[in-house]
Order: structure tokens, then sequence, then C-alpha cells
């Protein structure tokens, strides 16, 4: 590719806010480099190979992001034990009685049917495992005591799959994130979810 090719693109990413350029140095922060691939992928780059680029806490970093940005207590990294098998929860996003139970999916080369159907049922699987854990003293989130708290799973990818919905269970882009947390309070009873009135609970520390 010849060099002014390659200027002109780089010019043209700084101005879309994209890169930073500081004479030969180019910095891009964490947002920008998921953007960056998002973009790549879209023009046709190889996903699994894209992804391979980015961290894994790049992307889960970004999730977490979005839901704080959405007044959320964000919890990375869940792990609990219910009847006897062990769990974990990428991202546990709390608000008032609403709870994201996210998985988040970077590395997957695509979600076809048959791979999407395991995700999902994996997803609310550790959903529900995680409501009907719940008092427990290892699990150190403080939920709202004795009033229904609704667990909601969902599954977070850096593109879009086919369908936007999988039995029930929402699969988001990431960085339409903010849209999907606008809208979730008004269609969260049509989604798969759990209830649980927790009668007590553990304060953080």
């Amino acid at each position: 590719m010849p060099s002014s090719t390659i200027m002109d693109l780089l010019w043209k990413l700084q101005n879309d806010g994209l890169i930073n350029g500081q004479g030969t140095l180019i910095e891009v922060d964490s947002l920008n480099r998921l953007k960056l691939a998002v973009q790549v992928v879209q023009a046709g780059a190889d996903l699994e190979r894209v992804s391979k680029l980015l961290q894994w806490q790049e992307f889960e970093g970004i999730a977490a992001y979005g839901f704080e940005c959405n007044g959320y207590h964000v919890f990375r990294n869940v792990y609990f034990k219910q009847s006897e098998r062990r769990y974990e929860i990428d991202i546990v996003a709390l608000q008032g009685q609403l709870v994201v139970c996210a998985d988040c999916k970077h590395w997957k080369r695509g979600l076809t049917p048959s791979v999407l159907n395991k995700v999902v049922e994996e997803q609310a699987q550790r959903t529900s495992a995680l409501a009907e854990a719940l008092p427990s003293p290892r699990i150190k989130i403080n939920f709202a005591p004795k009033v229904p708290t609704t667990f909601v799973p969902a599954i977070l990818t850096l593109i879009p799959a086919r369908s936007k919905f999988y039995d029930d269970i929402p699969v988001v882009p990431v960085l339409q994130l903010q849209g999907f947390l606008n809208e979730l309070p008004c269609h969260m009873h049509s989604l798969k979810h759990y209830r649980k009135r927790i009668e007590s609970f553990k304060a953080l520390g």
C-alpha cells in the first residue's frame, strides 16, 4: 500500500476521532480500539483474527463502562456455587431491583443458530443459578432486601448477530449497549427473566 494512501487513512481516522496522532506516535484508547475493530470487520476483515487483537479485558471493560454510564453498579467475574456446581458470570450489573447478567462473547467467528442456542442456554442457567444462590455470604453484592429482584440474562458480542434475540434472551453488540439499556425497562417482562425476593443481603466489603 502506498505511503500516501496510509497517511490519508490515518488522517481520516484522526478526523473521525478514532486515533490521536502526535508526530510519528499514534495513540488509541480502548474504546476506539473497539470501534476500529468493528469497522474493519464490517469492511470484510476476518472476525476471529481481529478479535485476537483485542485483549479480553478491553472488551469486558468497555461493556462494564457502558453499564456504569447508565447508572448501574457493575461487578465483574462473579464466581459462586449452586447445587455443588461452580459458576462464573462475566458482568453482573445492578440498578435498583433490576440485575443484568451479561456474558461477553467477542472471540466467536460467528454465532450460528446452533452455537447461539448453546450460548444462551448456558447463560440462562448461570442467571437462574445466581438467583437461586442468593442470599449468599460469598456473593458480595448489595442487593435490595425483601423486594422482588429481576434477573435478566444477556449476551454481549463484538458485532451484530443474525438475531437480536434468541429464546427471548437479548444478543447485544457492545457498541449498541446504550440503546439496549434505554429500552430495557419497557421490554424487560417480554424477555426471559428470573425473579427472587431476597430476604437478607451481604453488605459490600
